[in-house]
């Protein structure tokens, strides 16, 4: 019988351990994954993060002969998706640019907002005036609109299609901006 030094052999387990912390594993993502990459890209990931949560959870299948037939199959999906979203989008930003989307809320004396509108206000107002569903982080504004008349508004629909949206700002309350008399006008009277 053959006796292994406890040392050698704890020293072997602990080199086969931290070789695995360091291994990689290709796959296949069958979904896009922020900061990762899209849907049929072939990426190279932690063989712990692709065995624990990627493929139990679906979204990516290991890089085998067969799944590389499979991966034909995504990319087909993948660039008709893609050209629909590119064709919804360019329709959609030619249809926003000719709306005015109103908005109203309350004013104080002063012609400015209690409260401001955001890109989540004008999110709702579009889906409730025109049944058009855009998404809030879609819409880019500069700072939030807190005074009364017409704004424009960006939205970054898809990639590089863009548009302007006009936004009016109304008041709800009737509260009206007194206009200040010029001193010399009140002296001479």
């Amino acid at each position: 019988m053959v006796r292994i030094d406890s040392e050698k052999q704890t020293t072997k387990r602990h080199f086969n351990f931290i070789s695995r912390l360091w291994q990689k594993k290709e796959v296949i993502l069958v979904k896009p994954i922020s900061g990762l990459g899209g849907e049929s890209d072939q990426v190279e990931v932690a063989a712990g993060y692709a065995r624990n949560y990627l493929i139990p959870e679906g979204l990516a299948i290991p890089v085998t002969k067969a799944n590389r037939r499979q991966l034909e199959v995504l990319k087909a999906r993948k660039i008709a998706r893609e050209s629909r979203e590119l064709s919804a989008a360019t329709e959609l930003a030619g249809s926003l640019s000719k709306l005015l989307l109103t908005l109203k809320a309350r004013i104080g004396e002063d012609g400015r907002l209690f409260g401001s509108i955001t890109a989540a206000n004008i999110s709702t107002e579009l889906k409730q005036q025109f049944d058009v569903d855009v998404d809030r982080r879609k819409i880019h504004l500069e700072s939030p609109i807190n005074h009364l008349g017409e704004h424009s508004v960006d939205l970054r629909l898809h990639g590089d299609i863009t548009a302007q949206l006009r936004v009016k700002l109304e008041s709800i309350n009737k509260v009206a901006v007194e206009e200040e008399v010029p001193a010399e006008a009140s002296s001479e009277a």
